[in-house]
């Protein structure tokens, strides 16, 4: 290891802040300007119920209108107003001192993403050298993030995985990462004036090493795997929450983006969108993988043994509504066939016909259960609200830092029974959905106690349960049907599947297609293409004038997805892969998973290891267990 250089801060643990003078001078000022408050609201409580007093020198012969207008309470009442005013600023002033100071952290997300550009903040973290990131093995020689010496003796932050987990470490730039939210002084931490004074200083951790729970040898298989393409992988341990990889192609260089000029031209290249997380902050139509969020709605709700007939003719949701057909056209019948079948063959008409039978609020049910946002409106599914509550973690800065999008489906009043039949097999108002929550989906029924674990990235910490979707029973049922998709004889992904199970491993899965309507794009620039639009009345006067993006209605993207979990007995994998423009979800997301999953059986994921044999003669040996070795 001649080429690690271990670094300790020289600071102490508790990093002494050099603001004593500042801070006494502003309780100086406050206690003034709150002393000047009291004595003005003193003064006209004081004179607030005396009676107009006419000086002696007003002569008596004068008008009492007159008089009235020269007395003491009438040329008092202007500046009586004005101390008023004055009160009424100086209370506004401490209010929003108040909220800046205790709300603010906690509820401002502006102030929470650019809180670390304080300079009390940005100068007690760079005061000392940040800790290392280790990977879930905690040994040194596998870093994420550490400290190098070059041959000039200059010490810099280097990332042997840059580009790998750049959307997991940030930079300073533009949305936080866990780089700023482990090592960087949070607005909360720092103490008030009075404390100062005190002599209280800030708890700094910043020099701290932290495991992580990323296995970066399964992050760089996922790299391998999406090298070329668009799109995101995500991989959890569905018993603990561990979040073991976590990837989003294309990425970009946290060494390259310390050029203003470089971040700026990422920032600009919507084509690409480097910056962006797809696996945490895109949007995707998540195709057929929504039947598993659909299947489980039908299990919640008793509906599971339900069986519907699905023919060359369509399912027709409501009268005049459009025809909903398999993928196979009129060609493709499957008869009358119960929820096993249908989610192994991924029939749409059975799923349709599932979705108008649930209806809005046993739908709405389970999804909230699995961490998806329910709306009434469209527009209210739109906002695009980040979930930190999702995760487990030791601060809400790490909360925030990974904090994903909310998928969101539309489940109200308004919706009709052709909303629900596309909501019932990935279609339509289901079309907000993140792989992160995919992800969950899959992770709750490969959760032996049927329970969504929320995902962390700490090593150390100990699990945390989001909700209890579904008893252990249903859980085992479920993880048999999705055994189906991948096993099974008519399984969509049976084929991509088959050198994973000759390999000794049982999986389950869901393929997904969809289609989505993208913008085209500059080849140059990666900018959208626009075009001039002018809208005018019925009398030729122009109204107003604005760009347009332009659509390419003609040649929608198809993305392929696919859901796995792995080993099917007691699953160590939940996860979740799109590729954007891929096809068929069994032709390019697929063999993406089936090659992460036997990476994880090279690690040594799903090493089986015998009990010992009990004592005594005749009695029954208990079964091997597959026990999680990484």
């Amino acid at each position: 290891m001649n080429f690690f250089l271990l670094l300790q801060s020289p600071t102490p643990a508790q990093v002494q802040i050099p603001e004593r003078m500042p801070a006494l001078l502003t309780l100086i000022y406050l206690f003034g300007l709150l002393l000047v408050v009291l004595l003005l609201l003193f003064s006209l409580f004081r004179n607030r119920r005396r009676g107009v007093t006419v000086p002696a020198a007003v002569p008596e012969d004068l008008p009492p209108e007159v008089r009235r207008r020269l007395s003491s309470t009438s040329t008092n009442r202007g500046l009586r107003t004005l101390r008023w005013l004055f009160v009424l600023l100086s209370l506004a002033v401490f209010s929003f001192h108040i909220y800046w100071t205790h709300y603010a952290p906690e509820r401002n997300a502006k102030f929470q993403e650019l809180g670390y550009k304080d300079l009390r903040n940005r100068r007690l973290s760079e005061s000392t050298l940040r800790g290392w990131l280790l990977d879930r093995s905690g040994k040194l020689e596998n870093a994420l993030a550490l400290y190098r010496r070059d041959a000039s003796g200059n010490i810099y932050r280097d990332y042997p995985f840059d580009k790998a987990l750049a959307h997991i470490f940030g930079s300073d730039r533009g949305d936080p990462g866990l780089e700023r939210a482990l090592f960087g002084v949070q607005s909360g931490a720092l103490p008030e004036a009075l404390q100062v004074v005190r002599g209280k200083s800030v708890e700094f951790k910043g020099n701290n090493d932290v495991r992580l729970t990323i296995d970066r040898d399964l992050q760089q298989a996922a790299v391998d795997q999406l090298k070329g393409k668009h799109g995101a992988v995500v991989i959890l341990n569905p018993q603990t929450g561990e979040v073991l990889a976590l990837y989003s192609e294309p990425s970009y260089s946290l060494k390259e983006v310390d050029d203003e000029a470089t971040w700026i031209k990422l920032e600009a290249n919507q084509r690409d969108r480097p910056l962006v997380s797809r696996a945490l902050g895109a949007y995707y139509i998540p195709g057929s993988t929504f039947k598993t969020v659909t299947m489980t709605a039908a299990f919640l709700a008793g509906e599971q043994g339900t069986e519907f007939n699905c023919s060359g003719g369509g399912y027709y949701a409501a009268p005049g509504a459009n025809v909903i057909f398999d993928d196979g056209g009129p060609g493709e019948v499957h008869g009358r066939i119960g929820i096993d079948t249908a989610y192994e063959v991924s029939c749409n008409q059975y799923f349709a016909q599932m979705g108008v039978k649930l209806g809005a609020e046993r739908l709405k049910h389970a999804a909230q259960l699995l961490g998806i946002g329910t709306y009434d409106t469209p527009a209210e599914a739109l906002r695009g609200r980040k979930e930190p509550e999702l995760w487990n973690a030791s601060t809400d800065a790490v909360k925030r830092a990974l904090a994903p999008r909310e998928a969101t489906i539309v489940t109200g009043k308004q919706v009709t029974r052709y909303d629900l039949a596309l909501m019932g097999y990935g279609q339509g108002y289901a079309g907000q959905m993140t792989p992160f929550q995919m992800a969950l989906a899959a992770s709750a029924i490969a959760n032996m106690d049927g329970k969504l674990i929320k995902p962390r990235i700490e090593f150390d910490r100990p699990p945390e349960m989001f909700k209890q979707v579904m008893s252990p029973q249903t859980a085992a049922t479920m993880r048999g049907i999705m055994g189906l998709v991948t096993g099974g004889p008519s399984g969509t992904a049976r084929g991509v599947f088959a050198p994973v199970k000759a390999a000794g491993i049982n999986t389950g899965g869901k393929t997904g297609t969809a289609q989505k309507v993208q913008p085209v794009f500059d080849p140059k620039t990666g900018e959208p293409k626009t075009r001039h639009r002018v809208e005018k009345d019925n009398r030729g006067n122009i109204i107003r004038e604005y760009e347009e993006t332009i659509m390419d209605e003609e040649h929608p993207r198809i993305d392929g997805w696919f859901l796995c979990i792995a080993p099917l007995e007691r699953p160590q994998l939940a996860m979740a892969v799109i590729v954007e423009g891929g096809g068929y979800g069994s032709k390019s997301a697929a063999p993406i998973a089936a090659a992460l999953v036997l990476k994880a059986k090279d690690l040594g994921y799903f090493k089986v290891i015998a009990s010992p044999p009990t004592a005594g003669a005749g009695q029954r040996q208990p079964r091997a267990r597959a026990t999680p070795q990484r």
